[in-house]
């Protein structure tokens, strides 16, 4: 596979990655951290270093914006709940494993 190609379906499998986690807004972002060690703010941090390598400049706003479909504040305001007990305990063991 050309390198083009493998960009261009790269970019669909990220778009579908994105759909993927709009439609599971009841996912939260602890959950993926606690499960996949990366959450939708990873995701928008990982965008912002991506567009500076290529020289585009974006900023972690924006980027969040980008990837929740919507300014963030107002995501969290609509699907974000806050993490329970079990859930941060869950997060600070993955914590501890990476050492």
């Amino acid at each position: 596979m050309d390198k083009p190609t493998q960009d261009k379906i790269e970019a669909k499998v990220f778009r579908q990655l994105i759909q993927h986690l709009d439609n599971h807004k009841e996912v939260q972002n602890i959950d993926l951290m606690i499960l996949a060690d990366f959450c939708r703010n990873c995701l928008s941090k990982w965008y912002v270093k991506a567009s500076a390598e290529e020289g585009v400049e974006l900023d972690y706003e924006q980027a969040r914006e980008i990837v929740y479909g919507m300014p963030y504040s107002e995501w969290k305001d609509k699907h974000q709940l806050p993490a329970t007990p079990e859930q941060m305990a869950a997060f600070e063991a993955r914590q501890d494993k990476k050492g």
